[in-house]
């Protein structure tokens, strides 16, 4: 009896638990200790290879991914890693490395930061990061949203395109629910940035284009005549209302 109370307890308190991906042994020393001082359980790997293994091993919260690495490289593991999971991705960047860095925010990472990095920013940045991926109750009101032959089921989190299910990943399925909880009114490009990457990428109006054609590909039936998300010139994006 004793045991069971002990493993209920330990499985209501199961802390957020973090995989670190870089080469660097003393950087993964460093934010081990760094993260597990913040609160959260840490794993660590040493190359692209490795932390996938412990993705499907050990099942982190949050990756936070070096880009060079040996045997498989940050890229490479993001690029694996979306086949399979919207699991949220913070990249580390050495100075110089921007084209990198863009690519790995278009594969699908929701944040970034530079190398050196201040720790305390870090630990900032995975925090929003979180309060990002929570449910927030005051943007839930919709239960399943219909519109140009597309319906969003939130409490399933399942979404459908003339009549077949379809895959999103976690950036995709919160720029989707904002539009459709936002629908019949035009979303500015840096409303939509700042709501879905947070205010740092308020003015990366290519990075949005980027992602609002990949679902447009994913849910369109003709993507280059969108019935669904409709751009305004200059402005931003709008999915209209449902008709009644």
């Amino acid at each position: 009896m004793n045991a069971r109370r002990s493993l209920a307890r330990g499985a209501a308190t199961k802390r957020f638990r973090i995989l670190v991906v870089d080469d660097d042994p003393r950087i993964l020393n460093f934010l081990r200790s760094k993260l597990k001082a913040s609160g959260y359980d840490a794993l660590t790997a040493t190359d692209g290879q490795e932390g996938l293994e412990m993705v499907h091993a050990q099942e982190p919260d949050l990756v936070i991914l070096d880009l060079l690495m040996p045997r498989m490289g940050g890229l490479d593991m993001l690029k694996e890693l979306r086949t399979f999971s919207a699991l949220p991705v913070i990249i580390l960047t050495a100075k110089g490395e921007d084209a990198e860095r863009i690519q790995g925010l278009r594969l699908g990472a929701d944040d970034y930061l530079p190398k050196p990095f201040n720790p305390d920013e870090l630990v900032a940045r995975i925090e929003a990061v979180r309060r990002r991926v929570r449910p927030d109750s005051h943007t839930e009101p919709l239960l399943v949203f219909a519109a140009a032959d597309v319906t969003m089921d939130f409490r399933r989190r399942r979404v459908e395109a003339h009549g077949e299910e379809k895959y999103l990943t976690r950036i995709e399925w919160l720029l989707l629910s904002e539009l459709a909880h936002n629908a019949g009114r035009l979303m500015l490009y840096e409303d939509l940035l700042t709501r879905v990457w947070g205010p740092e990428y308020r003015d990366d109006v290519q990075l949005l284009r980027t992602w609002i054609s990949r679902l447009r590909a994913k849910l369109e039936a003709n993507p280059n005549e969108p019935r669904l998300i409709r751009t305004i010139p200059k402005a931003g994006y709008l999915i209209d209302q449902p008709s009644s």
